[in-house]
């Protein structure tokens, strides 16, 4: 019987295996510094471009880069904020607004987000978090498509810039892609700005 072929599906499985791996290595080394290294590095990138626009960031699980920090910074400066809330299972993201001390509940996944009485908002900027990402701009997520709807169908209606959140570990030479995949415009880890094509 001839060796089963592998697929697209299985090269994404042990990428993210592997993904996996070196992001909670990466973690346990550099949870307490990486999220203020982070928020320096956002800062740089849009240096003269955050007035009046709104930024979707998330709240960390696992091991993802704790973009907590930024959130505070981006709240006292008066840029509204927003995290995501996960509206089904084949449905895009919607944001609600989110600024530190407001109540969170335990939404779908048991992820912390904002109640439905706070604001929906469309956000400009988009902060998603990742397991593997590489030159490109190629983005690997847990596998439920969720930010990919969500860029999508952002991008087709209004001008946004979705940046990826996550240590340097997690670049990888290249990340397979899907017709149905979105491309980052941008990769920001605790130690560089990567712009999509660099």
């Amino acid at each position: 019987m001839p060796a089963r072929m592998e697929t697209m599906a299985d090269i994404k499985e042990s990428l993210r295996h592997q993904a996996t791996t070196r992001r909670a290595q990466a973690h346990a080394q550099r949870r307490d510094t990486a999220g203020a290294a982070f928020t320096g590095l956002f800062r740089r990138a849009f240096s003269g471009r955050l007035g009046g626009v709104t930024v979707a960031l998330y709240w960390p699980t696992r091991d993802e880069i704790d973009v907590r920090d930024l959130i505070g910074v981006l709240a006292a400066d008066d840029i509204r904020t927003a995290l995501p809330v996960m509206a089904g299972p084949h449905s895009a993201l919607v944001f609600r607004e989110w600024r530190p001390g407001d109540t969170l509940i335990k939404g779908r996944f048991g992820v912390d987000e904002p109640g439905i009485s706070a604001p929906a908002l469309t956000p400009n900027i988009l902060v998603a978090p990742l397991l593997a990402f590489d030159a490109a701009g190629n983005r690997l997520g847990y596998g439920g498509g969720y930010y990919d709807r969500t860029i999508r169908e952002l991008r087709a209606r209004c001008d946004i810039i979705a940046v990826g959140a996550a240590y340097k570990e997690q670049e990888f030479p290249a990340v397979p892609g899907h017709t149905s995949d979105e491309i980052l415009d941008m990769v920001i880890s605790d130690r560089r700005i990567f712009s999509a094509g660099d």
